[in-house]
């Protein structure tokens, strides 16, 4: 079930608990009637309008990838002819899959995963082949939350290093873009780049600005509640962070906590990732998107978790290009020996990512659980594979996890939860 044909505004959208917060809406509203903000419930951002403003001419709705994404049709604007085999139903098009890493060792130690596409950045900034980049970091004056921001040095393209796991309306900053001349890379999750695409298929100087679209590999959100338990669990007063790392210090990284009393916190990423893993903080939204490996941008890029790369203790990116520009841009850096890729093959790159299938071939139980409960699921063109028996059994015991931690409100009681949950491990990064 989802919102009417004639949805007028994102409101609606909110309403129907399909809003991703991704901030695109912000960007094209020509009446600037919508805002994004924390919801303080859920602690994820959600869209609002100001109906005073609101012409109600629903382009909000239009580039909105709350509701529906067309993965055809969105892709016949940069990316080649589809076609039908397996690889592709669970990748999306692609051109060529790699695993690399910057040559920098500086990049490459401090990133979350061989610090590609920080190194693509750097290089496309200093070719002069962009104007600036789309990017996130943590807020300086505000240091839990994050600020999506257009870099345009090097040393502002470092410093939105490193996976941010809290929600991030990353799409609000095209208005910058749309409001400036230039060229830009964009990188965001796949509902940014869902959010991009609608708007750049109805927005001709967004389709010209943005030159390069890059994708991060994402299983699911996280909401602030989760970083609310991280604090809690090491006794830190959100007040007192000065800055907050998820990841960085080689691969797999630390967490890294920074207090005005000079006393850091670091916590390996292992030994917290769990919490991640097991959906306890997963929006509804995110449970019901389809697209891990961002399918729809010019290149995408993840942690490269494949046993060869076990001991790897400075990180390694699974790449997939997906356009020709994206192969190209590949190249140039390779060229320059600013990266080191060589080819795998798509297998590789399915493996390296357990959740992949997860989020394709369990779509369809997760769907009918949503509707079983009442709640609207967003609509997709895009193809599934077929529904293992092992999906049923995961995705209840998802939907029980989250339904667990929100009567928890102790960190010992969540630790104890994870702990008794260490057997299940396997049903969350399972390939079969």
């Amino acid at each position: 079930m989802v919102p009417k044909a004639e949805t007028k505004t994102v409101a609606e959208v909110v309403k129907a608990g399909l809003c991703v917060g991704c901030g695109t809406c912000v960007s094209l509203c020509p009446a600037a009637a919508v805002s994004v903000s924390v919801d303080k419930n859920l602690g994820v951002y959600l869209a609002g309008i100001d109906s005073s403003k609101c012409k109600r001419c629903s382009l909000c709705c239009k580039v909105c990838p709350g509701v529906s994404v067309n993965f055809k049709e969105l892709s016949s604007i940069e990316c080649p002819k589809q076609t039908k085999s397996l690889n592709n139903i669970l990748l999306g098009n692609y051109v060529n899959c790699y695993v690399g890493y910057s040559t920098d060792p500086v990049v490459r130690f401090d990133s979350s995963s061989g610090g590609v596409i920080t190194q693509l950045l750097i290089l496309a900034l200093e070719e002069g082949l962009i104007d600036g980049a789309l990017v996130t970091r943590m807020r300086k004056d505000k240091p839990l939350e994050p600020e999506p921001f257009i870099a345009k040095t090097k040393t502002e393209i470092l410093e939105a290093s490193k996976s941010k796991y809290c929600p991030v309306p990353t799409n609000i900053a095209l208005k910058e873009i749309l409001m400036n001349g230039g060229r830009y890379a964009f990188v965001g999750l796949p509902c940014h780049i869902h959010g991009l695409r609608k708007a750049q298929k109805l927005n001709v100087k967004l389709r010209d600005r943005v030159v390069f679209s890059i994708g991060l590999f994402c299983s699911h959100d996280d909401s602030f509640y989760s970083t609310r338990y991280l604090l809690n669990r090491f006794k830190v007063k959100p007040s007192n962070v000065t800055k907050i790392s998820y990841r960085g210090k080689g691969w797999p990284g630390v967490l890294c906590i920074e207090q005005k009393s000079g006393i850091n916190v670091e916590c390996a990423f292992h030994d917290w990732i769990r919490l991640h893993e097991y959906c306890f903080f997963t929006p509804d939204r995110c449970l019901v998107c389809c697209d891990h490996a961002a399918e729809l941008a010019d290149i995408s890029a993840g942690d490269a978790w494949l046993p060869k790369f076990s001991r790897d203790s400075f990180g390694t990116s699974v790449c997939i290009s997906r356009t020709k520009k994206g192969e190209e841009l590949l190249q140039l850096a390779k060229a320059q020996r600013q990266i080191s890729i060589s080819s795998i093959d798509s297998s590789d790159v399915i493996k390296s990512q357990g959740n992949m299938r997860f989020k394709k071939n369990g779509f369809p139980v997760r769907r009918l659980i949503f509707r079983m409960l009442g709640k609207s699921v967003p609509s997709y063109d895009s193809k599934f594979p077929k529904t293992g028996f092992a999906e049923v059994p995961r995705s209840a015991i998802i939907f029980a996890n989250r339904m667990l931690a929100s009567k928890i409100h102790s960190s010992n009681g969540l630790d104890t939860l994870m702990l008794l949950q260490g057997g299940l491990k396997k049903l969350y990064s399972s390939t079969t």
